[in-house]
């Protein structure tokens, strides 16, 4: 038990160097290069974030965001979660799904936007982007979760949907909800990237457009700053979470 309490304190240690590293980094830069167009002052980014926080236009922008971050994570977890079970009942079908994880997983994200800009709108294109980035490795997370169970379900002779409901379903969900937080955080990044790239209105990407078109490089990295804030505190809250509806499931871990 010390020695796991020990582990967690140098984990956090090591978390807060790395964070000051950056903080002084930025500090130095913007000492050495002087200028607020190139890099701006990190003093008065935080004082931009501040403003921002008093706008109502940004938390409209703010929560269109979070609203296709959480349209797009929805689509890819139930999608994966859906055809990882179909492959534990039909033995090819994952097989059958190979070609396309491949091709999702290589195409250029741009041609996509531009395409979708053509099908679709700005509002709704970042979402689809989103999900088709996010889905291959949602579905790969939970294939590997139900790869490392096999071998203990392979004990048990049940029937493949007996195996599904009580075994794989059970046994894989704290690992991919483990995974929760990484994926949201990465889906603010896809989406904001998207917004951006469709110039969506009304949203944090939609924003950075706004600031980067009339050089205002103190919004741009407030903004940035707020969408990496929000992608450390949801990852933050799945971590606890996970620590505190999962405690079962390391135990074998911290007798070690």
């Amino acid at each position: 038990m010390k020695r796991y309490l020990s582990d967690n304190k140098l984990k956090i240690i090591f978390s807060l160097s790395s964070l000051i590293l950056m903080w002084l980094t930025w500090i130095i830069a913007f000492a050495v290069v002087k200028n607020d167009l190139v890099i701006p002052s990190f003093w008065q980014t935080v004082n931009k974030v501040f403003a921002l926080f008093g706008e109502g236009y940004f938390w409209l922008a703010f929560l269109n965001t979070l609203k296709r971050v959480a349209i797009a994570f929805a689509i890819s977890f139930i999608t994966g979660l859906i055809c990882s079970a179909i492959g534990v009942l039909i033995k090819n079908f994952n097989v059958f799904l190979s070609p396309l994880i491949t091709v999702l997983r290589t195409v250029p994200t741009m041609a996509i936007i531009l395409i979708l800009l053509i099908w679709t709108s700005p509002k709704i294109a970042p979402v689809i982007i989103t999900v088709l980035v996010l889905f291959p490795m949602i579905y790969a997370q939970i294939n590997a979760a139900i790869g490392q169970i096999l071998q203990v379900a392979k004990v048990y002779d049940f029937s493949k949907k007996t195996k599904l409901t009580k075994i794989y379903l059970p046994m894989v969900f704290p690992y991919v909800f483990s995974q929760t937080g990484a994926n949201l955080s990465f889906a603010i990044k896809l989406i904001i990237s998207a917004e951006v790239m469709a110039n969506t209105y009304v949203s944090i990407g939609g924003l950075m457009m706004e600031a980067n078109a009339y050089i205002q490089i103190e919004n741009l990295a407030a903004l940035t700053l707020i969408a990496v804030i929000a992608g450390v505190i949801i990852e933050l809250i799945f971590y606890f979470i996970n620590r505190l509806c999962f405690k079962w499931n390391r135990v074998e871990v911290k007798n070690d």
